[in-house]
């Protein structure tokens, strides 16, 4: 009788034991395959690792304190090798963090350099976002210029923000010579001419 008594605290206290072991186990938010195909150079997965650390998708998680620097610091290194590649998604991710210093010291000139490449790739995104950013000589030297030729290529790409980026190019335009103007035109028919797909979709 005693010896079953004993067995029976002894069962209890392996249970109760083991409850902080299993509420200490998490699962992973990155499952294997999808580690194997970021690792192999997948973009795509590699996105959504930095994706899926940073919260990306969900405005719940993004605003909440369960994302530390770390969560960031880990998806900005998965955006990287994405961005290192090319990804415009990436690219333009890395910018936001580098814009928004999470995970990563804010660095405006950074953020300008990622928005340049997605934006040197026909995104209106970026586009639109550098000609603010040389607007007002953040992360780069403040120049009207530049930030027309920028707001004019974002202002081609039909989208959401189409009237957003053409009238900003408008206010812009009010700082401008007309020999300014017409040699941004110049440049902006030959960036048109060299990506003629660029301009179709933002």
């Amino acid at each position: 009788m005693r010896t079953l008594y004993m067995q029976s605290l002894l069962a209890t206290a392996l249970a109760v034991s083991m409850v902080p072991v299993l509420a200490l186990t998490t699962p992973s938010i990155v499952d294997q395959p999808l580690l194997d195909k970021a690792n192999s150079g997948d973009a795509a997965a590699q996105i959504e690792i930095g994706d899926r650390y940073a919260g990306a998708g969900d405005a719940v998680l993004q605003n909440s304190p369960k994302l530390s620097a770390s969560d960031y610091k880990i998806a900005s290194e998965w955006y990287r090798k994405a961005a290192e590649h090319g990804s415009i998604a990436a690219q333009l991710h890395l910018a936001q963090l580098y814009r928004d210093g999470k995970g990563l010291v804010r660095d405006m000139a950074q953020a300008a350099e990622w928005y340049r490449r997605a934006a040197d790739e026909g995104d209106a995104t970026a586009q639109g976002t550098l000609g603010l950013l040389y607007s007002l000589g953040q992360g780069v030297p403040q120049s009207y210029v530049e930030a027309y030729y920028w707001l004019d290529l974002a202002a081609e790409v039909k989208g959401p923000k189409q009237q957003q980026y053409a009238q900003n190019r408008q206010m812009i335009g009010a700082h401008i010579t007309t020999d300014e103007l017409e040699a941004i035109q110049e440049r902006v028919a030959q960036w048109l001419a060299a990506h003629p797909r660029a301009a179709v979709a933002e």
